[in-house]
């Protein structure tokens, strides 16, 4: 957390055009990815280890999760990622209108009492800004295992005319994509029983 982090920490800083992202990452990388509340990291760290050529920013507000991704970055040397430790909206609205090609959000906390229902993450402020940092063509993934929590998300994308949902079959949101490794809370939500839905929508 000491040595580490702080190189591969985000600035977030008003700039007259919005923050580049490609301009964090070393040499030249083809486009920025962004996963929004990583956990501990597997997911992210996969995409970083098979997707070399592509610059991809964390945002995960826990020490637990900064930690372990930490500890596999260092080992691996992986030098595409960078990290951001504090609301990801803010990062969000920081960054250059187009500037990111593909927004992960896997498996948020479902804030499953009513009365919390505000405190989810896919709502609609959250996802303008997702919907302007993304590029036109951009891919949207939201993955979780909470039923209601998936109903609460197509609800409020079907409203949305800048998303579309790429879901032609059954299939393609019951069965994970090979280029989507399961997460940890997605084997827990195995273990217990629980299905997931894998949602990916297009900005348009």
């Amino acid at each position: 957390m000491d040595d580490v982090l702080p190189d591969l920490l985000v600035p977030v800083a008003e700039q007259a055009n919005g923050l580049d992202p490609l301009t964090l990452f070393p040499g030249t990388k083809k486009e920025a990815w962004l996963e929004i509340g990583f956990g501990k990291g597997e997911h992210l760290a996969h995409q970083a280890r098979t997707n070399p050529d592509v610059g991809i920013i964390g945002v995960e507000p826990f020490i637990n999760g900064l930690a372990a991704l930490l500890g596999v970055i260092d080992d691996e040397e992986l030098a595409n990622v960078r990290l951001y430790d504090d609301d990801a909206a803010l990062l969000l609205a920081a960054l250059a209108p187009g500037s990111s090609s593909r927004v992960f959000v896997l498996f948020p906390d479902p804030w499953p009492k009513s009365r919390h229902h505000k405190r989810r993450f896919i709502r609609p402020e959250n996802l303008d800004l997702i919907s302007r940092a993304l590029r036109i063509g951009g891919e949207l993934r939201i993955g979780t295992d909470h039923t209601d929590y998936g109903n609460w998300i197509l609800r409020h994308m079907v409203q949305r005319t800048d998303f579309e949902w790429q879901a032609e079959c059954p299939g393609d949101w019951r069965v994970r994509p090979d280029d989507w490794p399961q997460t940890r809370y997605e084997a827990k939500a195995v273990r217990e029983g629980r299905s997931s839905i894998y949602l990916r929508y297009t900005r348009v």
